[in-house]
């Protein structure tokens, strides 16, 4: 039985969120430890010879604007291709469909990497060599002795003043000199360098992804203030020697939405500057700690080992729940560090950081709308990081703007669509290549982040000002463009593709394009019960609501195939390739509750056994993004355990010595590894997901707690319905929980098979205990 009582005294919650550290420099971009401030980003490999700082900004794009993504044929043959489909001609529908329907990427773009700063030391004996990056304070710090002296450099990004600030120091007078550079400059432009510092201007160009003459102007100023000491221009460097301390301010200016970048990148100096670096690096810690203290994780004492000899033994095979509460609360930091209420844009693949190879790729360092970019924000409500949300909510905003030309000239629709891949420059058209490019429900996917955003804040203005129209207007598009298909006169959407997986057809062809693929009915559903639900509230559109309730009626359902798996097409095709990474279909699952193993548990089963066949198959594609799918796939399944083994593998087998996930090379047309953010966001939302599940009526209590964490604690998590919870078990069950709600309401409270009602008035705290 459930137990309820009020407010009762508080014990102190330790806060700390932890820290990487490591007993030697990185050699290597994935031993680098990332900083951020939201827009600017850096890699710091904090060398003792040498320390560089790989930068990266969010609006460094190439590519540009364009008007001529949208095949001029498609509306003209999309009533021919569905006909097809429809009667078996699956063949003759791809390759019509392969002729008319693709996008054309005229200057699409990717966002680029940015030059390294580098500072060159005279090394001499060193020992005692320590690298941190401490969540808690978002500082990298490198300590070390060199010939007897300590040296300590930190380093860190600030968001409140736009700035990397890095600071030198040693105990040894007179002994601070290094000489500054660029290195690694890989977009076109030019160095210019003074006894104060190193500027670049230059331009975000590239002709794999545009056509090398587009994309924004970028500046970098890198200005050194030093205590004591000379400097000197010595070639493109500047020397500085026999200084008692350092500080090197960087900044970056580029000419997004029409900024001076001159003017932007000179003004974050100058005002830095006057600051000082003990006011900068104040307000940097006060800014950072006002989010990353909210939440607090404990699963185990913490092992005194380096970060990356904690993943390597975790890779054998060997227990460390310390280092998986660690790998939480650094996907917090990282959302912190790539996206805050000021950031121009969203987290893209990258985040806001960038190895080059994304932008390099046959793909690019883009906005991926069939998983990937939903995931980067996975984390953002439940983790108690609602701000880290809002340049999602501008950018979602603008898309739809941006995808009502496409649904009117691609589909003859009202509304809005999106597709696969979307930029820096609202590009809503289809994808160029078949097989992956036909995504039709990726804004709608992406929308669904509004609504999230809505059900934990409750917030009735921003429901109307920003969610409703916007969900609207995509309920509008889902009410033409769903035709009824022949055979039960079920609603269905296409032609379209099931990101980003192929079928055997009954004609012996290997197709992509289909009618009335499931991941469209779930997201083609999603949309207009939101939008029906939040006219409700907003007790608008009567006449909308009616229409919406009569095409979800006869929305195609759900379906279990021969295989006992859900059905990813509306027919019980084979896949083309049965170890496929995406799994598109069981977004029903999870970011929906369209199945769930008390209201709908066939289809749950169904849901297991597709998961189960997938990573079964010989060459199944293991990537860091499909681990943390399964992992709230299996969170939601209320498996704990098959939920951690998916986590553990995450961390272990697709995050690398700095815990950044990667996208494996050989999958995706990828030669070697490279970073992409969803892995690190989409194990933070996996963790919450296993302690905590809501859906806005009801707030479930360690819905899937796996055997192993036997004791444990986490504070602060948010719930739908405006509330934060606290919770504590022992011996792997509830010992209580704390509940707070933002408003007056009754909710109800699950743990295993019992449920309480609660009313709580607002800012009340409620505390749940078990008998």
């Amino acid at each position: 039985m459930l137990i309820t009582s009020r407010a009762e005294a508080r014990s102190i919650v330790d806060r700390s969120a932890g820290a990487l550290w490591y007993d030697r420099p990185a050699d290597r971009w994935f031993e680098a430890l990332p900083i951020g401030n939201g827009r600017l980003g850096g890699m710091v490999y904090g060398g003792t010879r040498t320390e560089r700082i790989q930068l990266s900004e969010s609006t460094a794009w190439s590519g540009a604007p364009a008007t001529t993504d949208l095949s001029p044929t498609a509306l003209r043959e999309l009533p021919t291709i569905r006909g097809l489909l429809f009667a078996g001609r699956y063949a003759e529908a791809q390759n019509l469909a392969g002729e008319h329907l693709p996008g054309r990427m005229s200057s699409f773009g990717t966002n680029l990497p940015l030059p390294e700063v580098r500072l060159d030391f005279i090394e001499h004996r060193v020992g005692g060599y320590r690298r941190t990056l401490d969540l808690d304070s978002a500082v990298v710090t490198v300590e070390y002795e060199s010939d007897g002296a300590a040296i300590s450099r930190e380093v860190f990004a600030s968001n409140p003043h736009g700035v990397i600030a890095v600071r030198i120091t040693t105990d040894d007078t007179k002994s601070v000199g290094f000489s500054l550079s660029l290195d690694n400059i890989g977009v076109p432009g030019s160095t210019t360098v003074t006894e104060t510092g190193v500027a670049f201007s230059g331009h975000a160009f590239e002709s794999l992804h545009s056509n090398g003459r587009q994309g924004v102007a970028v500046e970098i100023r890198a200005h050194v203030v030093a205590e004591n000491g000379t400097a000197r221009v010595a070639g493109d460097t500047v020397e500085l020697a026999d200084a008692d301390s350092a500080v090197l301010l960087i900044a970056v200016g580029t000419d997004w939405a029409g900024a001076d970048p001159v003017a932007q990148a000179n003004t974050l100096i100058s005002a830095a500057s006057a600051v000082g670096y003990d006011g900068l690096r104040a307000a940097h810690v006060r800014d950072h700690q006002r989010l990353m203290s909210r939440v607090s994780i404990s699963l185990g004492p913490t092992l005194d080992h380096p970060t990356d000899k904690r993943r390597d033994r975790l890779a054998r095979g060997e227990r460390d729940d310390a280092l998986i509460a660690l790998y939480f609360q650094y996907g917090r930091y990282l959302t912190i560090a790539g996206s805050r209420e000021s950031s121009p844009l969203p987290l893209a693949l990258q985040g806001l950081w960038n190895d080059g190879l994304a932008s390099s790729a046959p793909w690019t360092n883009d906005f991926h709308l069939d998983i990937n970019t939903q995931q980067n924000y996975w984390a953002a409500e439940p983790a108690n990081l609602a701000e880290c949300h809002e340049p999602l909510v501008r950018f979602i905003s603008s898309l739809a703007d941006a995808g009502r030309a496409t649904a009117a000239q691609m589909y003859g629709a009202p509304g809005w669509v999106a597709h696969t891949v979307t930029n820096a420059w609202g590009y809503t058209a289809p994808g160029t290549g078949m097989g992956w490019g036909l995504n039709v429900t990726g804004g709608a996917w992406l929308a669904l982040q509004l609504w999230e955003h809505y059900e934990y804040g409750c917030d009735e203005i921003f429901l109307r000002d920003q969610v409703y129209p916007v969900v609207r207007e995509a309920a509008l598009f889902f009410l033409t463009y769903l035709v009824p298909e022949p055979d039960h006169g079920w609603l269905v959407a296409g032609p379209a593709e099931s990101p980003e997986n192929w079928y055997l057809a009954p004609d012996a062809a290997r197709c992509s394009i289909a009618m009335g693929n499931t991941v469209d009915r779930v997201f083609a559903e999603a949309m207009l019960r939101i939008c029906a639900e939040a006219a409700g509230v907003l007790d608008i559109d009567p006449e909308l609501r009616e229409r919406i309730a009569e095409a979800r009626a006869r929305l195609s359902p759900l379906l279990i195939g021969r295989h006992g798996q859900l059905q990813e097409w509306l027919h019980d095709y084979d896949e083309a390739d049965p170890a496929h990474r995406h799994t598109s279909h069981l977004a029903a699952l999870f970011p929906e509750r369209q199945i769930t193993p008390r209201t709908t548990p066939g289809l749950a089963r169904a849901a297991e056994i597709t998961i189960e066949r997938r990573c079964g198959a010989p060459g199944w594609e293991q990537t860091e993004w499909v681990q943390a799918n399964f992992t709230v796939y299996f969170a939601r399944l209320l498996n704990g355990d098959k939920a951690l083994d998916n986590l553990t593998r995450l961390i272990a087998d697709t995050s690398e010595a700095n815990l950044l996930s990667y996208s494996a090379g050989g999958i995706a047309g990828a030669v070697q590894n490279i970073y992409s953010f969803d892995g690190n966001a989409g194990g933070t939302a996996g963790i919450a997901e296993m302690l905590l599940q809501s859906d806005g009526a009801e707030i479930e209590l360690l819905p899937a707690l796996p055997a192993q964490w036997r004791d444990g604690s986490i504070y602060g998590l948010r719930a739908r319905g405006g509330y934060t919870v606290d919770i504590t078990w022992r011996t792997g069950r509830l010992d209580h929980a704390r509940i707070r709600s933002s408003r007056p309401m009754t909710g109800r409270i699950r743990y295993g098979e019992e449920t309480t009602e609660v009313g709580f008035d607002a800012g009340e705290e409620v505390v749940i205990r078990t008998t």
